[in-house]
Formats: C-alpha cells, sequence, structure tokens
C-alpha cells in the first residue's frame, strides 16, 4: 500500500527546538520536513510556496494570527500553534488553529497531532495536571543539581551556541566548557548537547532557571 506523504514546515526562533522536533518527525515514513524557518518572513515564502503542507508555528514568533491563518487557508494547508510551556490560549483563539500543542509534548503526541491534522482532523493538548507535576520535580531536581555557571552554560546551549561561543561569552577556555559540559550530562542523564537543550525545554523549572541565568549573561555583556 502507497504510503501518503505528509509535507511539513516547522517555524521555530529556537533552533534547538527546530532540530529536535525535526529529528522526532523525520523518523517516520509518513513525514517528510520541507522547510525550517527561524522567522515569520521565511515562514510565510514557505507557506505560499510548499501549498497543503502541515505547518508548526511557535507562538514565541509573535505571529500576527490574522494574516498568517488567512495565508494558511489560501495554501490549503494545516497549523498547529506550538506554545510555551506555561501559555494559556483562549478557547475562542485555539479554534482558530488545526492543533494546539505546549513546547513540552512528548515526541509520541508531536508525532500523533501532525498526523491526526494532516488528515483533517483537530488536536488541542489538554494537560493533565499530575503529568505537568511530575515533569517540573524532575525539572526542579536537576536545577538544584547544577552550579550557577553549569546553569549559564545550560542557558548558552539552549540558545544554540557552540563551545567556543560559550567559552568567549563566559570568559574561559574551549576544554574547560567540555569539562563542565560531562558534569551536566551526568547530572540531567542526557548525552548530548541536543537532548541537553531539548530535556531544558521540556521541563519548566529547569527552563526557567535557564531564562534567568542568560538574562543575567546578556546584562553582564550589554
Amino acid at each position: 500500500m502507497k504510503i501518503r506523504m505528509n509535507r511539513l514546515i516547522l517555524a521555530d526562533n529556537q533552533a534547538i527546538f527546530r532540530a529536535g522536533a525535526a529529528r522526532v518527525l523525520s523518523l517516520e515514513d509518513d513525514m517528510r520536513i520541507a522547510a525550517q524557518c527561524e522567522d515569520m518572513a521565511k515562514l510565510f515564502a514557505a507557506i505560499d510556496t510548499l501549498r497543503g503542507s502541515v505547518i508548526l508555528v511557535s507562538s514565541s514568533l509573535r505571529p500576527d494570527l490574522k494574516d498568517l491563518l488567512a495565508r494558511t487557508r489560501s495554501a490549503r494547508s494545516r497549523i498547529i500553534l506550538v506554545t510555551e510551556n506555561a501559555e494559556q490560549v483562549a478557547e475562542d483563539m485555539a479554534g482558530l488553529f488545526d492543533g494546539i500543542l505546549s513546547r513540552n509534548v512528548p515526541g509520541t503526541a508531536l508525532v500523533d497531532c501532525v498526523r491526526r491534522v494532516a488528515q483533517g482532523q483537530r488536536y488541542v493538548q489538554r494537560s493533565n495536571v499530575t503529568t505537568m507535576q511530575a515533569a517540573d520535580s524532575v525539572g526542579t531536581r536537576v536545577r538544584d543539581r547544577l552550579t550557577p555557571k553549569e546553569m549559564q552554560i545550560v542557558a548558552l546551549i539552549v540558545q544554540g551556541c557552540k563551545n567556543k561561543d560559550i567559552a568567549t561569552q563566559l570568559g574561559t577556555k574551549e576544554q574547560v566548557i567540555k569539562n563542565y559540559l560531562r558534569s551536566i550530562y551526568d547530572k540531567s542523564g542526557v548525552s548530548d548537547r541536543l537532548e541537553l537543550a531539548l530535556f531544558t525545554i521540556h521541563h519548566r523549572a529547569l527552563a526557567e532557571a535557564a531564562a534567568k541565568a542568560g538574562h543575567m549573561i546578556q546584562m553582564k555583556t550589554a
């Protein structure tokens, strides 16, 4: 039986999240990543060119929703909004999208959502309170294990910085950053920088601490 291929457009200003989502979705035989967009201009160009796609767009891009939805419908595409973990979406706004997901969605749910939306169904993630609490407890535990310097490195990893860039921003050597990363991997239970970034994004307590650390770095370098 011939597999119906679903063409996907990923739009998010966080390169790590785009890479993680692309890695999960591209493992599926019926899904192909046609474009990855880090800003609205590139997304609009992709929508106009790649008609009939499933679009995943992050709310962090701050899209003009009226224009975005009009372009999506004109291109006969379907659209899924990816919200920040603690973000609330009004019912009337949610009804305009074919799907709603939060950034901490498990890979299996991400695939299920895309597949359902591609088939013409609607998919709205309803966060389970106990699940969210469990995720927060894990994030809190890892956050409390990390030193302030390690948290700064996590923040820069999430921003997509390479070891050399991190060393420059923190005023140290690249080998020192590699040593710190080994310690961070051990404490968080991940094996590489992509897993670390995704783990951080998916655990709210850790994500908030990393965001605060990143803000402090920006203030020092400004």
